[in-house]
């Protein structure tokens, strides 16, 4: 895992170092190298993926002043911070620091509270939402926990809640509801006792108002100041992913910054899900994928 970046470019190797420098471990080495095990707790993989990220951007971002400053950023779950650092309102590594504390606060949260999640495919999200309430009771409950796509949605809580959940979607027309492996029930009420550590672990940390707005997973809206950004950072362990919304207030944001040509969206990080579900939400949308060192090398190279 962005391995390839670092032998290729120097500028993402110093990203990579300086995180490492920071968390006091060899993250980049698990990253590069494994075991696979160790590379996915969660404490390690939060921080890992905001790692490729913040490379990746390093490498890319005077390319993305050349083409018109980026009037907007936003990033799912964990690629919030991301998108914070792509707007210069956190530091890479002090960014690092705190999703691996992030990661342990929602792990512990998890083993405090055992919860699951599970993926709600080809049934609208409002059924969805119905589904769980249908489901939940006094001391089990599940909830949409990440609205991805008109037709996918994520729904987390208690185990018995979430299977009661998925069951009534079936019900009302899902095509398919899959059980995720997941170690806790996350963006869900059962994160509430991670909420207040993470608060003051946001506090703690040097945030500066974005250089532009970053939409927030929480409520999509646009924000432009370092106390609100806090704020809802730490929301959004309890709150749903609102993705659907924050990719067409993105494309609103973008359309309007672009003089008339449309938003063009630039997915940076492992992987390419994002792109995929912006292609279900805003189908006109223009998108590039930029992940790997080739794709990377590409968009530099061209005119």
């Amino acid at each position: 895992m962005g391995k390839d970046l670092a032998e290729r470019f120097p500028d993402a190797r110093a990203v990579f170092d300086a995180i490492d420098t920071a968390l006091g471990v060899g993250l980049s080495r698990i990253m590069f190298a494994g075991p696979e095990e160790d590379l996915i707790a969660t404490q390690n993989a939060q921080p890992a993926i905001l790692a490729h990220s913040a490379a990746v951007f390093t490498i890319v971002r005077t390319k993305l002043g050349a083409g018109g400053a980026p009037v907007t950023a936003a990033g799912h779950s964990l690629g919030e911070y991301s998108a914070y650092v792509t707007a210069g309102a956190l530091d890479a590594a002090a960014a690092a620091k705190l999703v691996r504390r992030r990661g342990e606060l929602m792990q512990k949260a998890g083993e405090e509270r055992p919860g699951t999640m599970a993926a709600v495919l080809g049934l609208p999200t409002k059924e969805v939402e119905a589904a769980c309430e249908e489901a939940s009771q006094q001391a089990s409950i599940a909830v949409a926990a990440n609205i991805n796509a008109p037709d996918q949605t994520v729904i987390s809580g208690d185990p018995d809640a979430v299977t009661r959940a998925g069951e009534a979607c079936k019900k009302r027309g899902a095509k398919r509801v899959i059980p995720l492996k997941v170690s806790g029930a996350f963006h869900s009420p059962l994160m509430g006792p991670a909420k207040n550590h993470l608060q003051l672990a946001l506090e703690r940390t040097e945030f500066s108002d974005p250089a532009f707005p970053v939409i927030a997973n929480a409520t999509a809206e646009a924000v432009k100041d370092a106390g609100r950004a806090r704020r809802l950072l730490a929301d959004q362990l309890t709150a749903a992913v609102r993705w659907v919304e924050c990719m067409q207030h993105a494309a609103r944001i973008g359309d309007e910054g672009g003089g008339g040509g449309g938003a063009r969206f630039i997915e940076i990080g492992p992987g390419q899900v994002l792109a995929g579900l912006l292609k279900r939400i805003v189908p006109e949308a223009n998108v590039v994928s930029l992940g790997t060192a080739d794709e990377v090398t590409k968009f530099m190279e061209a005119a």
